[in-house]
């Protein structure tokens, strides 16, 4: 960065100091993990120096132990992060919800994930942009498309991918009975602009209409929202979250770019079932995931798993836990291959 000339192309100077923040990011910790390990060493040496009579052991010993359990968590976090070594895990994450089989039921299950996800986001410190949003006919949404930004949002952000299954007394039913309710979560990774991804304009057919729900009079009244499909894929995406349609064009183009990078890679490592094809249908015997409000509570991931019966902690955002085990349970197939 001191080197001559460094910010003569901006663009470039941008990306190096991206890199460096993120190696920084990587080695800061184990630093500063290395340091309290340190200080510890010291105190136990002082402990060990002291006389078993001396009324400062007690509070040495109490010391100890505290520090002991901050380095406990500390060490579970850096372990997670060298799970986290894909070539997009430290990428912003675009999330896409989809309401699936069950009618209003499932378009208000696919709301409540949308908020989920948006209080985890909080949790972790992370930012959202929502670029599109459908209500559904009755209640919820039929769909969301969301980007998470933050150290590691992709490469956490990814284990959600997978059919949500949801079992309760509905509110739509006057005769409250138990229904089940399925909603998709698709996570792509967002490329940056250097990636090639070649996109033919005989590829794509670009629809433009008036955005809806909030947004004000301008967002509203004018043909700003842009909705692009991609015809030899057929794949769709929307953005209607700017004011200006050019703005909503970029990022859906954006966007679209992310999911052909994610096909191909799927593609070229021939695993495509464990990405798109595991997810399947929307629908019953595909899900990896498990949210049971009636007659019992419990959450439970079917790949790890893992579950809790603080069903109302995991609906406030509280997802962390079923991410690191699912990031645990990967890396450890991996290791044994």
């Amino acid at each position: 960065m001191a080197a001559t000339g460094f910010w003569d192309n901006t663009q470039e100077a941008q990306k190096t100091i991206g890199l460096a923040n993120q190696l920084k990011n990587a080695i800061a910790p184990a630093v500063q993990f290395q340091k309290k390990v340190d200080d510890l060493s010291a105190l136990v040496d002082l402990m060990q120096e002291m006389d078993d009579k001396d009324p400062a052991g007690t509070e040495f010993l109490e010391e100890l132990e505290k520090t002991l359990r901050t380095l406990f968590a500390e060490i579970d976090k850096i372990e997670l992060q060298c799970f986290l070594s894909g070539p997009h895990d430290n990428a912003s994450a675009i999330i896409n919800i989809h309401a699936g089989a069950g009618g209003t039921e499932s378009c208000d299950w696919a709301d409540m994930l949308f908020r989920m996800y948006t209080r985890w986001a909080e949790r972790s410190g992370y930012s959202l942009d929502v670029q599109d949003v459908q209500s559904g006919e009755e209640a919820g949404i039929s769909s969301a498309t969301f980007r998470i930004s933050g150290p590691y949002a992709y490469g956490y952000a990814k284990a959600e991918r997978g059919v949500h299954r949801l079992v309760r007394i509905s509110p739509f039913d006057s005769n409250k009975r138990r229904h089940t309710s399925f909603a998709s979560v698709d996570v792509v990774a967002e490329i940056d602009d250097d990636v090639e991804i070649e996109i033919k304009d005989d590829d794509i057919r670009v629809d433009v209409y008036r955005s809806s729900g909030k947004g004000g009079q301008h967002v509203n009244r004018t043909e700003s929202a842009v909705r692009i499909t991609h015809l030899p894929t057929n794949i769709v995406v929307t953005c209607q979250n700017e004011r200006s349609q050019i703005k909503n064009r970029a990022t859906a183009m954006k966007t679209l770019k992310a999911r052909l990078y994610q096909k191909l890679e799927d593609e070229k490592r021939a695993e495509q079932e464990r990405f798109y094809g595991e997810k399947g249908e929307i629908a019953w015997g595909n899900q990896i995931r498990s949210y049971v409000f009636q007659p019992y509570q419990m959450v439970k991931d079917l790949r790890t798993s893992h579950e809790t019966s603080n069903v109302q902690a995991v609906m406030d955002g509280d997802i962390q836990p079923f991410v690191d085990a699912w990031l645990r349970a990967g890396c450890s197939k991996t290791q044994l291959k």
